[in-house]
């Protein structure tokens, strides 16, 4: 992290903007609809669904991977119609959650891209046909999903993406016939194969699963890189911070070959309530492995990538404070992403008197973080909560949390309310 990087400032990084045209600088800077990913990255899901980012409404699939290779999704129907509707300053259901997030104040997805790979823009304004044909196939952005292969099931995940899941769909829904691990490719190698031919035009990969430090095809990939010798590519990883070893790899050992490497550990709470929200979490081992980190890695851009939901919404605080005592990080390395999907795991479902009383809890620890904010980034995350909070009401959605909670409570002999006290009064309002 750059010392004069600023949470929120649009000008985008790698490029005089004195050398951008007008209507490029009106996309990148200006613009509510523009977004550079459909010319620079394609995201695919674990089941093959392919979608221009991470961020997509699942709805609109733009290709499946199992049966069309990257360059036919690349330049399909949706891909196509996406880049004119970019172009052309109309808003694109694809994009509804960067939308939200935008109007509670959060810095969105979108405007990362534009921030971080503007100097990309040519390939939108010069190499795109009238009907959205991009001329120039060349993946800059790699966030295609190997498999679903996770050693955790959290609360807000699924089968989908966890193959740990499948325990409970089953118990919940009787035995399928279904792969426990899934692939997103035609077989376990097409994804890699299909990605070795990019590697000297990637700036940057995107490790996510699943869990990638348990994918074998997340170290092949790093293996590759090291034996060409491509040292400058930035490599981003969301893991559940569970573990460093796959078999006999020791990730440690392979990071250092990298100096531009940024690990966002998925983690929401502490102690039992981390434990709660995502199944299998040995907190020790977290905390074991941070302190190992730091002894082998001390330079990696490491930051806790918090999923604020209704689970955490009073204790995500708590882990944030005592990280930041412990020394495992700096008051600023802490990412507020808010949950969006399950819609009844929304922070705004809850009743008003919960609602004021977290809005209370979030200005004091504002208060006492923002002096120590360098980059403004976990400050302007809690403030943007505040206002999702408090945007609208949605406490209709009570009695479906309750009944997936209750459901889960079941097959995993937990209990809600013996681990979230802070709650114990939920349950009668959902049914008020």
């Amino acid at each position: 992290m750059t010392e004069d990087y600023v949470y929120g400032d649009k000008s985008p990084t790698g490029i005089d903007k004195d050398q951008l045209t007008n209507q490029q600088k009106d996309l990148l800077i200006n613009s509510k609809t523009f977004c550079m990913y459909p010319w620079i990255h394609l995201h695919g899901f674990p089941n093959g669904d392919a979608y221009p980012c991470c961020h997509s409404e699942m709805k609109y699939v733009s290709g499946n991977l199992k049966t069309q290779s990257i360059e036919e999704i690349w330049n399909d129907q949706p891909m196509r119609d996406l880049r004119v509707r970019m172009l052309t300053g109309q808003e694109s259901q694809e994009c509804k959650k960067c939308y939200e997030q935008e109007s509670a104040g959060f810095f969105s997805m979108r405007q990362n891209a534009n921030k971080h790979f503007g100097h990309h823009i040519s390939k939108a304004t010069d190499l795109t046909e009238l009907d959205g044909t991009a001329k120039d196939f060349s993946i800059v952005y790699w966030d295609v999903r190997f498999s679903n292969l996770c050693n955790m099931k959290c609360r807000t995940c699924g089968s989908l993406l966890s193959s740990k899941w499948v325990e409970d769909d089953n118990a919940l829904y009787g035995s399928r016939s279904t792969p426990r691990t899934i692939f997103a490719g035609k077989d376990k190698d097409d994804i890699f194969n299909q990605m070795l031919p990019h590697l000297d035009t990637i700036e940057q990969i995107y490790f996510a699963g699943g869990e990638p430090l348990l994918m074998e095809e997340h170290f092949r990939i790093l293996k590759e890189l090291v034996k060409r010798e491509l040292f400058h590519i930035k490599i981003l990883y969301n893991t559940n911070f569970s573990t460093l070893y796959y078999k006999k790899n020791n990730i440690l050992e392979l990071w250092k070959y990298f100096p531009n490497i940024g690990v966002g550990a998925s983690l929401d709470a502490v102690g039992e309530r981390a434990e709660y929200i995502r199944k299998y979490t040995k907190w020790a081992d977290i905390e074991r492995n941070r302190e190992q980190m730091l002894k082998v890695c001390p330079k990696i851009d490491f930051h806790v990538s918090a999923t604020l939901s209704i689970l955490n919404s009073y204790n995500i605080v708590d882990l944030h404070r005592d990280w930041v005592n412990k020394g495992f990080i700096k008051p600023e390395d802490f990412n507020v992403n808010i949950c969006l999907s399950p819609a009844y795991f929304r922070i705004d479902v809850l009743p008003q008197h919960h609602k004021q009383a977290i809005t209370d809890l979030y200005q004091d620890h504002i208060r006492w973080l923002e002096p120590k904010d360098r980059l403004t980034r976990a400050t302007s995350g809690f403030k943007s909560a505040i206002n999702f909070l408090n945007d609208r009401d949605q406490s209709n959605l009570l009695p479906a949390f309750f009944k997936r909670t209750d459901e889960l409570d079941r097959v995993r002999n937990e209990n809600f309310e013996s681990v979230f006290k802070e709650f114990n009064d939920l349950r009668s309002l959902s049914s008020s």
